[in-house]
């Protein structure tokens, strides 16, 4: 299931010039959520963005993950200008480029954990039998193979979150974008699931890490944090 193999390289999957986001602009509502963000991550790193709620981090998340488009800047996501997409190739480009953890889990509850990590390759015209194939694979490759017929309800916190992520995966995506992954989860299972991205990045995969926890952030190999809109990198000159 990996997207490629080898340590990062030092092409930039992930390349953001300038990024603004602004909100109700030119009201007396407006609010400057990103002002002028410069980010570069290379291929194959595990980094995490930090900073407290209002910071600006799930504004960047949502347009790193080309859920929402930028009031200024440039953004590249594995080489491809995001703004000269349409809808639909930005759909496209989210679905091949970019698997997405979240804090909740979102798993279909009537859904056994194999048709939960199926699902994507539906909208992907994958044939039925393939697409459970690919699933179980996917499901041995984060630890629950012996646990595809449960239902979420039938799972532990952490147990969800693996096949959240084997979800994630099923397209072979390069980057991965996890926003609050543990934050439902205790300190033991939590550990557990970051060991789990570390593998992911050993395999190949960007890991992009959203996260108010200093602790969370320090398994990461570089931290950029958000301040009022504007970012800086920990340790950076």
């Amino acid at each position: 299931m990996s997207a490629a193999t080898g340590a990062a390289d030092h092409r930039a999957v992930i390349h953001a010039q300038g990024l603004g986001k602004v909100y109700s602009p030119g009201t007396q509502a407006e609010v400057v959520a990103l002002d002028g963000v410069d980010l570069d991550i290379r291929a194959g790193e595990f980094v995490a963005i930090m900073g407290p709620s209002g910071s600006g981090k799930s504004t960047l998340m949502n347009l790193i993950g080309c859920l929402d488009t930028p009031s200024s800047g440039r953004y590249l996501c594995d080489g491809e200008d995001v703004a000269t997409l349409d809808s639909e190739a930005r759909a496209r480009l989210r679905r091949d480029k970019i698997g997405f953890v979240f804090q909740g889990f979102h798993l279909l509850p009537r859904m056994s954990a194999l048709e939960n990590v199926a699902l994507p390759m539906g909208y992907a015209g994958v044939s039925p039998d393939e697409r459970l194939s690919r699933a179980q694979a996917a499901l041995e490759s984060v630890g629950l193979g012996e646990r595809a017929g449960h239902r979420p309800n039938e799972l532990s916190g952490g147990q969800q979150q693996r096949v959240a992520i084997a979800r994630a995966l099923i397209n072979a995506p390069p980057i991965l974008l996890a926003d609050e992954p543990t934050g439902a989860l205790d300190s033991r299972t939590g550990e557990e699931i970051l060991a789990l991205f570390k593998q992911l990045q050993q395999r190949g995969h960007t890991v992009v890490l959203i996260t108010h926890d200093a602790d969370v952030a320090a398994h990461c190999d570089r931290v950029f944090v958000m301040r009022d809109g504007r970012m800086h990198e920990e340790g950076a000159a």
